[in-house]
């Protein structure tokens, strides 16, 4: 059963100038991942609104846009007005997160929250449907390219224990050093949904990447 599995390669690792070619290789993707960096959330900048507009009208495959920015609440909105399938903001940075959900789930769009390795998720547990995602980061956002910190399972394990005794739809995603040889200790700890950069794009194929990602993912599951 690997229909309850999403691989969702990150773009910060796709070649910039070739989007639509690149885009076109992974076909076999669920969503593209598409971080969002202010330079003031994190020390690094890629791309605005004009930017996510010109992949979201060429993509064949949905957004999955992650915003590692201050102030979601002013910005995130227009994402979700873009058409971006799901929007994730990041908890540390929203004043109101459960208000900010719902403001786009009204437009549209999935609403997912995000939290930093560091971040505790116990707050979330009383409101876990009032999101359709939450994204625990496995390695300090900013940069693609980094190792895997398993010290971020237990959360996963809290999460997902809370989403299987309510009964919850909530997708658990897991973003940052994930490939074949990290996947199955996410999978294992409840994940469903994984972004893999490096580990796609960098592949000769990515999408035999995808696939070897999903059996990997799919092995280790827990339901």
């Amino acid at each position: 059963m690997t229909d309850s599995i999403r691989i969702n390669p990150s773009i910060l690792a796709a070649d910039f100038a070739n989007m639509q070619a690149e885009l076109a290789r992974i076909a076999a993707a669920d969503f593209v991942h598409v971080d969002v960096m202010d330079n003031h959330f994190v020390p690094n900048l890629t791309f605005g609104p004009q930017m996510v507009g010109r992949i979201q009208d060429t993509s064949p495959i949905p957004l999955d846009v992650h915003l590692m920015i201050d102030e979601p609440e002013r910005w995130a909105p227009a994402y979700a007005e873009l058409g971006a399938a799901s929007v994730t903001f990041h908890l540390e940075a929203s004043s109101e997160p459960v208000a900010l959900a719902r403001r786009l789930r009204a437009i549209g769009a999935r609403a997912g929250v995000a939290v930093k390795p560091g971040t505790q998720v116990e707050g979330l547990l009383d409101v876990l449907d009032e999101f359709d995602q939450i994204l625990v980061m496995t390695v300090e956002p900013g940069f693609g390219g980094q190792s895997f910190m398993p010290e971020t399972m237990p959360k996963l394990r809290l999460l997902a224990d809370e989403a299987r005794r309510r009964g919850s739809a909530v997708w658990l995603q897991v973003d940052g050093g994930i490939a074949e040889s990290t996947i199955a200790q996410a999978a294992a700890a409840g994940a469903d949904t994984f972004v893999a950069g490096s580990a796609v794009f960098g592949a000769q194929d990515p999408d035999a990447a995808i696939a070897g990602l999903r059996f990997a993912a799919a092995q280790h599951h827990v339901h």
